[in-house]
C-alpha cells in the first residue's frame, strides 16, 4: 500500500504560478503511473496530467502549455508546476499513482485546495 500526500495549494491571482507537490510513502516503486487530478464544486474529478515510468506525460487539453508534471525518484515526489492559472482551475487538486495510466484502481492523497481569483 502506498500512501499520498499533497501540498502546495493555495489562493492566488489569475496569471500567477503555483507549484503542488505530492510526497508517496510505502511502495510507490511497485506503480508504473502517478497523476494529478481536480475536482471542482458540483463537478467530476478529472485528470490534468500523468507521468508514466517511461517519463512520458499527458495533458488534459484544458491545461497544455501551462502545467508542467514531473518527479524526484529520490525524494518519492510529485509535482505539478501550475503557470497563468485561471479561476476555472479552482478545485481541490489529487494526486493518483496506479498501475496503469487510466488509473482503473488508484490510490489518492486527500487533496490540496487550489482557488485562482
Amino acid at each position: 500500500q502506498v500512501q499520498l500526500v499533497e501540498s502546495g495549494g493555495a489562493s492566488v491571482q489569475a496569471g500567477e504560478s503555483l507549484t503542488l507537490s505530492c510526497s508517496a510513502s510505502g511502495s510507490p516503486m511497485v506503480y508504473t503511473c502517478m497523476g494529478w487530478f481536480r475536482q471542482a464544486p458540483g463537478s467530476e474529478r478529472e485528470g490534468v496530467a500523468s507521468l508514466s515510468i517511461d517519463d512520458s506525460t499527458d495533458y488534459a487539453d484544458s491545461v497544455k502549455g501551462r502545467f508542467t508534471i514531473s518527479q524526484d525518484n529520490a525524494k518519492n515526489t510529485l509535482y505539478l508546476q501550475m503557470n497563468s492559472l485561471k479561476p476555472e482551475d479552482t478545485a481541490m487538486y489529487y494526486c493518483a499513482i496506479d498501475h496503469w495510466c487510466t488509473f482503473p484502481r488508484p490510490n489518492w492523497g486527500q487533496g490540496t485546495q487550489v482557488t485562482v481569483s
